[in-house]
């Protein structure tokens, strides 16, 4: 691959960042007027629609990597933001940014357990993560030790640091083998399937009058949907692609201080 190509990969990844850094408090707001449950479906189908009008192409997949993709959309859509939604009701948008900043190491992990490629990485990188996450923690907090335990859901926030571990795993090898948005937004449908059972089993049917009556929920949800989903992961896909899982998830280090 082309040091261009590369380059491009950095940078689609370092946008990434600046733009789901601001997510969580996005999410915060929204959360005022729906539940950490009815915010996914929300998301997923704006960012679906999006990425319709951005590639209005059709995909025909094999059963077994439809499967897959199934798979691929709970774990990185209806699971992670499940996770980290709940977690932000619970916990501080500090808290969350900082817990789910512990992807990259439990990506390390993941791709040397289960990658058949095996993305080598020497015992620096170990090293340089645990300083990156000791780093990312120091600086957040200011020097003030003020990082409050939430136990529920700080729990929930690590949890979500795995569903993205897992994701990123999975979802590198179908954009190598078809059409990033295409399978990008794949993903987000099978992600809004899988929520909407799981959104009317609890919380029920949201109610759309907020998004027509309340600026600040109206302008978080086409931020979150259309950037933060749709725009977003398919770049961060284009990074996995051209960087790596392990290098491009090294920038979900830099979230927190966004």
């Amino acid at each position: 691959m082309s040091a261009s190509k590369k380059a491009m990969g950095h940078v689609y990844a370092m946008f990434t960042i600046l733009v789901w850094g601001s997510c969580f408090v996005l999410t915060k707001e929204l959360l005022k007027a729906y539940t950490a449950i009815q915010i996914i479906p929300l998301r997923m189908a704006l960012a679906y629609v999006t990425l319709w009008v951005l590639r209005p192409k059709t995909l025909k997949l094999p059963r077994k990597d439809e499967l897959m993709l199934i798979l691929v959309g709970v774990t990185g859509g209806t699971l992670y933001f499940f996770l980290q939604n709940t977690a932000a009701a619970h916990t501080s948008a500090a808290n969350v940014s900082i817990l789910v900043s512990m992807s990259p190491i439990l990506t390390v992990i993941l791709a040397q357990l289960f990658s058949r490629k095996g993305e080598k990485l020497g015992k620096l990188v170990y090293i340089g993560a645990l300083v990156a996450i000791v780093g990312v923690v120091l600086v957040v907090l200011n020097g003030t030790l003020s990082f409050h335990l939430s136990p529920l859901g700080d729990l929930l926030a690590l949890a979500a640091a795995l569903a993205w571990a897992v994701y990123s795993i999975l979802i590198k090898k179908y954009t190598e083998r078809y059409d990033n948005f295409l399978v990008t937004r794949r993903v987000f449908l099978w992600a809004f399937i899988t929520a909407v059972p799981l959104m009317l089993i609890t919380d029920g049917m949201p109610s759309l009058t907020p998004l027509f009556t309340k600026p600040g929920i109206l302008l978080s949800w086409l931020f979150l949907g259309v950037f933060g989903n749709a725009v977003c992961f398919a770049l961060w896909n284009i990074a996995f692609k051209r960087l790596g899982v392990v290098i491009t998830n090294n920038y979900l280090y830099a979230t927190p201080f966004v």
